[in-house]
C-alpha cells in the first residue's frame, strides 16, 4: 500500500514539473501572452493634438543675396541652416496638428533684385510679415542664427518687439522651452529689441537657434540631429504658449 501511494505521488510530481516546464518553455517563445491591458492615450498621442487649429507661420532667416552670418570654421552660411531648421520643424509642427506656413523653401530673398541695399532688404522682411497675416497665422516664429566678435558667446536666445506683450509671452516660454530641451551651458533670456519683422500685431518670435561664432556651438548646429531637437523644443514652446492662452481666456483675463 505505501509503495503504491508512492509511485502515485512521485507521478503526479513528476505531471507538475512537465506542466511547469512547458509552461516556462512556452513563455520563452511567446506562445504564451499577458491579457491585454486597455489601451490609453500616450503623452505624444496627447501632444500631437495641442496645436490642431493652430497656424504657424516659419520663416527661415535670410536667403538669395543675404546670407546671413558665416560659420567661421565650416564657412556655411546662416542662411543654409535656418531653411534646413525651419523645414524640419515644419515636419515637427505638422505631426502636433498645426497648420504650417514657410515664407521661403529654397534658398530665395523675398525682393526684387538680387543686391544688398536697405530697400530691398525692408521689401524681404515686409514680404514675410505679409504671407504671415495673409496666412492668418496665429504666430509668426522667425529662424535665425547668431554671432558676436567673441567666439565665447554662445546658447539660444529669443527676442520679442519692444512693447508687444503677446510677443513678449510667446519669447519667454519659447526661451525656457529651448533652455529645458537643448540644455545649453549659458542659459540666456528672452529679450526685448526692435525688429522689422517682428513689428506686427501678430505675436512673434525671433529665434537664435545659437551661435556660428562660438566653435563648439557651430558643430552642434550643423549636425541634423540637433537641428531636430531645436525643431522639437521650438514646437514644445508653441504648444505650451497655446495651453496658456487657452487657460487665460477660460479664467476671463
Amino acid at each position: 500500500m505505501k509503495q503504491t501511494l508512492r509511485r502515485l505521488m512521485e507521478k503526479k510530481t513528476a505531471r507538475l514539473r512537465a506542466c511547469i516546464l512547458l509552461f516556462f518553455a512556452c513563455l520563452s517563445v511567446g506562445l504564451i501572452t499577458s491579457p491585454p491591458e486597455s489601451v490609453t492615450p500616450t503623452e505624444s498621442a496627447l501632444a500631437a493634438k495641442l496645436l490642431e487649429g493652430f497656424t504657424v507661420a516659419v520663416d527661415p532667416g535670410h536667403g538669395g543675396y543675404d546670407g546671413g552670418a558665416r560659420a567661421h570654421d565650416s564657412g556655411l552660411w546662416e542662411k543654409d541652416v535656418t531653411l534646413t531648421i525651419a523645414l524640419e520643424l515644419e515636419k515637427v509642427l505638422i505631426n502636433h496638428g498645426a497648420n504650417v506656413v514657410l515664407t521661403r523653401r529654397e534658398d530665395v530673398c523675398l525682393c526684387e533684385g538680387n543686391t544688398a541695399s536697405r530697400a530691398r532688404k525692408r521689401q524681404d522682411l515686409q514680404e514675410r510679415v505679409n504671407i504671415a497675416i495673409a496666412a492668418e497665422a496665429d504666430v509668426l516664429i522667425s529662424v535665425h542664427l547668431n554671432e558676436y566678435r567673441s567666439r565665447s558667446q554662445s546658447g539660444p536666445q529669443i527676442f520679442y518687439q519692444r512693447g508687444g506683450d503677446a510677443g513678449r509671452l510667446l519669447a519667454g516660454v519659447l526661451q525656457q522651452a529651448m533652455i529645458r530641451e537643448l540644455k545649453p551651458k549659458k542659459e540666456r533670456v528672452a529679450m526685448a529689441g526692435d525688429y522689422y519683422v517682428l513689428r506686427s500685431k501678430l505675436p512673434s518670435a525671433l529665434v537664435e537657434c545659437g551661435f556660428l561664432s562660438n566653435a563648439e556651438e557651430e558643430k552642434l548646429l550643423l549636425d541634423a540631429d540637433y537641428q531636430k531637437k531645436i525643431a522639437q523644443a521650438i514646437a514644445q514652446g508653441l504648444c505650451e504658449y497655446r495651453e496658456l492662452l487657452q487657460k487665460t481666456k477660460q479664467n476671463g483675463q
